[in-house]
């Protein structure tokens, strides 16, 4: 009698992660490698998967100073051994002294970079894969970009994400020489210009390891489909012109989507215990009013339960972020809505954090403008307490601000762009539609006119106000979760293996 086909077997490769199921392995909750929403978004499918008895494992560098730091020396040790002959062990942790000592995913030396990059994916490639030999293989930025060409050459079906747009460049004597067999796969290789034959490409021409992912995966995702859109068509002058050409291809083929991040599931109102009072889409008022006391009381800003709060949750980079638009406009929007008792509360870290220091010291604003560093309790309460958040992209990948905001009745106000086009819609109070306030001009003048859309409302009748942000928080807590992004993810697992992988999560 044949023997009954294995489940289909899906491998997570990921140089970050947050969190794991208990029941993946002995040292899975004490696994925390985190620089950006990579590591949640990673966590939150490997989670997703495996609770609904999906057979995924997860590669990922073993971090040895991040995970289980607060264990002894000799308890690491044991564990460690334990892991190692634990046959249902689902963890795969790639080993290499270059990151072991590591106390981040990333190092700021591009040359140490290289070297994390190349030891894990050596490890994925010659040790992980051919231990759980996957039906797919699941891949992220740019730190695994060689494993989709050597996927496609052994026949697995690889799906690679982009989340951020970094990369690094070695030769192929570089990557061969750090114990990879590139010769096999070279072919499915981007290199920075068309290679003549193999020994060229190993000498000279430069391997560029984002645009290999793209280039050599069988499907291609973003995290947002509109960012997907904006680069393919060469919105963004930071996205080369390989790069923009790979994703064009893959998206007019039908192999390129856009994935939409989650928030992590703790961040919801009804259950946050860095908020000063807990509530939810029913009781928002009364918790919201208390949070903002709270808030006001704290950060020393004038105690006025009217005032519009608006939130800046995100670091103040004037590059992405949009902060040099707010600090033009501060002072005149405090003085224009004087009489409102329009507050700002700035829970960010970055370059432009002293400018608006500055324009609180200069005019004496200690009463309207909060200016702290990023605290993650703090940041919660802000938006617990706040009105409106503020997200004014240049560009944006995904953005997690905009749909936490609505989840905790802080309405967002964002640049139409990115992600952000995607997860925030213009707010219409009449026809009850709409999670926050959008402008399209990315200047002074756009960031103004939708300061100015959200005051109008916010002026509004006082009932039909809540009543719109009962029905935006109910609404985003249905549409801004895990399982809808792991749903995506596995319907397009299952188009990749053109078979089921699990039953629906949804």
């Amino acid at each position: 009698m044949p023997d009954k086909p294995r489940d289909p077997r899906v491998l997570i490769v990921t140089p970050e992660v947050t969190y794991l199921p208990e029941g993946m392995g002995n040292m899975a909750n004490s696994m925390v490698a985190k620089a950006g929403g990579l590591a949640d978004v990673s966590a939150a499918l490997v989670a997703a998967l495996f609770e609904h008895g999906a057979d995924v494992h997860v590669a990922l560098p073993d971090y040895r100073s991040m995970f289980a730091s607060h264990l002894a020396p000799l308890v690491r040790k044991e564990l460690s051994i334990i892991r190692r002959h634990v046959p249902d062990n689902r963890i795969h942790l790639a080993e290499d002294r270059v990151f072991f000592y590591q106390n981040r995913p990333y190092s700021d030396a591009w040359q140490e970079n290289i070297k994390i990059a190349l030891a894990f994916q050596r490890e994925v490639i010659n040790h992980i894969v051919p231990q759980v030999q996957p039906d797919l293989i699941h891949c992220n930025d740019w730190m695994t970009g060689l494993i989709p060409a050597m996927s496609r050459w052994i026949g697995v079906p690889c799906l690679f994400t982009i989340h951020n747009i970094h990369t690094v460049r070695a030769t192929m004597a570089e990557i061969e020489d750090r114990g990879i067999d590139a010769a096999a796969f070279w072919q499915g290789l981007y290199f920075e210009s068309p290679p003549g034959n193999y020994w060229e490409a190993r000498e000279r021409v430069p391997v560029d390891f984002l645009t290999s992912g793209v280039f050599g995966a069988h499907y291609v995702n973003t995290v947002s489909p509109t960012f997907l859109t904006e680069m393919a068509g060469g919105r963004h002058s930071f996205v080369s012109g390989p790069l923009r050409r790979e994703l064009a291809n893959k998206l007019n083929a039908g192999c390129a989507v856009g994935i939409l991040n989650s928030p992590d599931p703790s961040y919801d109102p009804q259950t946050d215990k860095a908020l000063a009072r807990q509530y939810g889409p029913k009781d928002h008022e009364v918790g919201k009013r208390h949070n903002k006391r709270y808030l006001q009381k704290s950060l020393g800003l004038e105690r006025n339960d009217n005032a519009p709060v608006f939130v800046w949750p995100s670091r103040l980079d004037p590059i992405q972020k949009g902060c040099q638009l707010l600090a033009d406009i501060l002072y005149r929007l405090v003085d224009h809505y004087r009489d409102d008792g329009i507050q700002f509360v700035f829970v960010a870290n970055g370059a432009y954090q002293q400018h608006f220091y500055d324009i609180k010291e200069r005019h004496n604003l200690h009463h309207r403008i909060a200016v702290c560093n990023f605290d993650e309790n703090l940041s919660r309460l802000a938006l617990g307490a706040g009105d409106f958040v503020l997200v004014p992209s240049r560009f944006e990948p995904c953005g997690l601000p905009q749909m936490i905001g609505s989840i905790y009745g802080a309405l967002p106000v964002v640049h139409d762009t990115g992600g952000l086009h995607d997860t925030v819609w213009h707010l219409d109070a009449e026809a009850g539609t709409g999670n926050g306030f959008v402008f399209k001009n990315y200047d002074t003048g756009g960031l103004w006119w939708g300061i100015s859309e959200a005051m109008r409302f916010y002026l509004t009748d006082p009932r039909a106000r809540e009543a719109q942000r009962a029905r935006v928080m109910e609404e985003s807590a249905r549409r801004f979760n895990h399982n809808v992004t792991a749903q995506q993810y596995i319907d397009l697992y299952e188009t990749m293996l053109e078979r089921p992988l699990i039953k629906s999560i949804t």
